[in-house]
């Protein structure tokens, strides 16, 4: 299986090429500058310049694709609609490494978790973005998507157990009552996914058991 990694140089983005990698599959790193991940392939090319041609060929694209500041938290959007435009009406699987705001809090799907009173009010904007996409995304019937959110309290340097919940839209909480998943963990998750890769056009979350 072929798979690419946009924004492969970054933390969840190394992770992953990491897990597929060590897993036996033929791994492509896109990246803007130099290729510091483990992929043993790269396309250095910003995101936005990518092309069906770039992409042509590989079985699975992951999107890890992250933005923090004011100025560039739209491009949650234009980059996401980028990857699906490029691989619109092909049979290329598309990954999303998604965020938790966005997940449920009621069965009728009417309360996020950022909506909650005791969400940071400095991560509102960066999840209103990130919901902004999804609904996006949702729209979209001419790619195979699948948006993976991860649990609400999202470690970059916590463990890799191998375990995890696989969970829907609702935000989940393991035995011990915590919403919690580490990067590394994330990716064995998102791996997982595209070797089994049985949600097309859903969105899935996951949590630490």
């Amino acid at each position: 299986m072929k798979i690419a990694v946009i924004c492969a140089n970054g933390k969840a983005g190394q992770l992953i090429v990491k897990e597929a990698v060590n897993r036996g599959f033929d791994v492509t790193a896109v990246v803007k500058d130099e290729n510091k991940s483990a992929a043993q392939n790269a396309i250095v090319k910003d995101l936005f310049n990518l092309t069906a041609a770039d992409l042509a060929g590989f079985d699975v694209v992951v999107d890890a694709f992250g933005a923090w500041t004011p100025e560039t938290l739209n491009q949650h959007s234009t980059s996401l609609k980028h990857i699906c435009d490029v691989l619109s009406r092909t049979d290329t699987r598309l990954l999303v490494v998604g965020g938790a705001g966005s997940l449920y809090v009621n069965a009728e799907h009417t309360a996020c978790v950022s909506d909650g009173a005791d969400f940071p009010e400095i991560f509102k904007p960066l999840a209103n973005a990130m919901a902004k996409a999804l609904r996006e995304l949702r729209e979209r019937n001419d790619v195979k998507w699948t948006y993976i959110s991860p649990a609400g309290d999202f470690q970059a340097d916590g463990e890799r157990t191998g375990k995890y919940i696989l969970a829907g839209e609702e935000l989940t909480l393991n035995s011990k009552g915590e919403s919690i998943i580490s990067y590394a963990d994330y990716a064995v998750a998102m791996v997982d996914e595209i070797e089994k890769g049985g949600h097309i056009g859903q969105r899935i979350s996951v949590v630490r058991e």
